[in-house]
């Protein structure tokens, strides 16, 4: 069974669904893998990584695609883009990948027309059984501390508390709304930079993991839980969101970095931060937006921009993970690794009846 990956397609996209590592231990299990010249180069994998791996390296995208049985991908190719998965892939073959099928409709349904089997990455259950492919799990924390790295880059000032003998710096105040696997690693990495830090989540089990991680927890009403499944939050009702916008309206002033992390599976993101807000800040204020790839967290947010209002700087890029590519990779592909490992444990063909593929097929 052969499995390949070819170099991504999408915009700032610099991972790679098959390493060097993941690609050892494919061929060990028996599989045949094919990678394309180059397809590693942005997250820092070279083309005689993947050949000392076991791997075959064709720089012909027809080669490696036409009799692939797996092809695995970080995301869809643009359908503007061609020498892709969708020009090559064969009938029955498998396609799987961060496929965004709530923003990808039309190509979901063309590959749905060539008899291809799409299995997207972030339809994985949160179960045990499934921990070890759960994607969206592992890019996350890396997002989770890229973003506060890069706020810290962009504030002005240090993070932690120094005492000198010309004075002492206070330390910088973070706010991390969404205390889910990225806002928990924000929380995690602004701590360890010296910050204040204090945390919002809708779901009331938030508060011991973020008072956990030495952070402050604030929340409107301790009553009202909005927890969904799978551990993600749900959607509020009218009367939360209004009281939910008071307290964030009293309190973003009071800090200097904001990191917002909220997303609901399949939807927008929901609007927390108003340009009200935004221009309450201080000059100098940083807000790093991780749903930016879902709409926004912020209204001031603009994708893959940096917003600079009344010197208050809004962060919005779609894919904070390809900005530590080298280690995302490595996660996404050990996710993927483990993916085709447990579906073809013992079996030739696709288990359709299986419930993690049931959950994950398009």
């Amino acid at each position: 069974m052969k499995i390949a990956a070819i170099k991504e397609k999408a915009k700032n996209e610099k991972r790679v669904a098959i390493t060097p590592e993941s690609a050892r231990l494919l061929i060990k299990l028996g599989f045949e893998v094919c990678v394309e010249k180059g397809a590693g180069l942005a997250s820092n994998f070279n083309d005689a990584d993947y050949i000392q791996a076991g791997a075959k390296i064709s720089s012909v995208p027809l080669e490696i695609l036409s009799d692939a049985d797996i092809i695995a991908k970080v995301q869809f190719s643009p359908e503007h883009e061609t020498h892709t998965e969708k020009d090559f892939a064969k009938d029955g073959s498998i396609i799987l990948g961060l496929l965004n099928p709530s923003n990808n409709a039309n190509l979901v349904s063309q590959y749905k027309s060539k008899n291809i089997r799409l299995l997207s990455m972030e339809l994985v259950p949160r179960t045990t059984l499934a921990q070890s492919f759960d994607a969206l799990s592992s890019q996350a924390n890396l997002v989770g501390y890229r973003a506060v790295i890069e706020a810290s880059n962009h504030y002005g000032r240090a993070m932690p508390m120094l005492m000198t003998a010309a004075g002492t710096i206070t330390p910088a105040k973070v706010l991390v709304l969404g205390a889910g696997v990225a806002g928990l690693q924000a929380i995690a990495t602004a701590k360890r930079l010296g910050a204040a830090v204090s945390a919002y989540d809708v779901r009331v089990a938030a508060k011991e993991q973020v008072e956990s991680l030495g952070a402050k927890f604030i929340h409107p009403d301790l009553n009202a839980d909005f927890s969904g499944s799978g551990g993600y939050a749900k959607e509020v009702d009218a009367d939360f969101a209004k009281r939910q916008e008071e307290l964030l309206d009293q309190e973003i002033s009071k800090f200097d970095i904001v990191i917002t992390t909220a997303m609901i599976p399949g939807k927008k993101a929901p609007i927390l931060i108003t340009k009200r807000m935004v221009e309450s800040m201080k000059t100098g204020s940083v807000i790093v937006d991780i749903a930016a790839n879902s709409g926004g967290n912020c209204e001031y947010t603009e994708a893959n921009q940096i917003a600079n209002i009344n010197g208050v700087k809004i962060i919005g890029y779609e894919n904070f993970a390809a900005h530590i590519p080298e280690d995302a990779s490595k996660l996404y592909a050990k996710n993927i690794a483990n993916l085709i490992t447990y579906l073809y444990k013992g079996k030739s063909n696709l288990d359709l009846n299986d419930d993690i593929v049931k959950a994950m097929l398009l």
